[in-house]
């Protein structure tokens, strides 16, 4: 479940195409004081919960005010009996450009343990980790700093079947995972119905996902770009995550009863 909520991130973060450099908006569509809350479904069953938050920070990193991002999941219900899972990443931001100076993240998954920290050094096309030094491009992102950089972007202009390449720091190296623009959708969730963009990624089959599986995102079509549904097909059932709470969003939410 934790890795499926990391996908997520990877997924909405994948409109930073490789082989550019992206500008974000000039007006921030997010701020210190947002909290988004989802819950994920195995099936009818709540199997885990995340929440993202945006905090204020008085620290400076390479001599630049940040923005904290803080991402946390956890197992719930009989889940949290079977298999907890106690998961939080954390990355500073620059206020600026919102490209991260730091990235944390610390994995409880049973009697798994991990923590893992790395230092993005923008200006030298590099990340020096735990783990060792790795060369990277113009513009590097951990899994959460992409995910609000994204939501920067201005997508207007994207078209059905537009497939993106997105480069990634994670674990022990730099990654990609395309992904395809679906198109425009309405979608219903526990909160009410949402207008959105439809994004698939591509998915490896293995011990998670069958051959044929589909992963889909829907992300709100206003002002704030947020996630508020998610559905993967696995080996047996479906996973769904959803939106169950919000506050603290620069734009009002565009939700309607029906």
């Amino acid at each position: 479940m934790a890795r499926f909520f990391v996908l997520i991130f990877l997924v909405f973060a994948a409109n930073i195409v490789s082989g550019q450099n992206l500008e974000s908006r000039d007006a921030m569509v997010f701020g210190p004081g947002e909290v988004l809350k989802y819950k994920i479904r195995y099936g009818i069953v709540t199997a885990a919960e995340a929440t993202l938050q945006v905090l204020d920070s008085d620290i400076k990193l390479n001599n630049r005010p940040v923005y904290h991002l803080l991402a946390n999941g956890k197992t719930s219900g009989s889940f949290d009996v079977f298999y907890k899972v106690r998961n939080r990443y954390d990355s500073y931001i620059d206020k600026e450009t919102l490209l991260p100076h730091l990235y944390t993240e610390s994995i409880r998954e049973s009697n798994y343990r991990r923590a893992d920290k790395a230092r993005f050094y923008q200006d030298q096309n590099k990340v020096v980790s735990n783990k060792g030094t790795f060369k990277t491009g113009d513009q590097t992102f951990d899994i959460v700093s992409a995910y609000y950089f994204a939501r920067s972007l201005d997508l207007a202009n994207v078209r059905t079947g537009t497939k993106f390449k997105m480069p990634y720091f994670l674990d022990d190296g730099v990654s990609s995972l395309e992904v395809t623009y679906v198109g425009k959708e309405r979608v219903k969730t526990s909160l009410g119905y949402f207008n959105c963009l439809k994004f698939s990624p591509s998915i490896q089959p293995g011990r998670i996902f069958r051959k044929d599986s589909k992963l889909y995102l829907w992300i709100t079509d206003d002002g704030n770009r947020i996630p508020v549904k998610a559905q993967v097909e696995i080996l047996v059932g479906t996973v769904t995550m959803e939106l169950t709470s919000y506050k603290g969003l620069k734009a009002p939410l565009a939700v309607s009863k029906k």
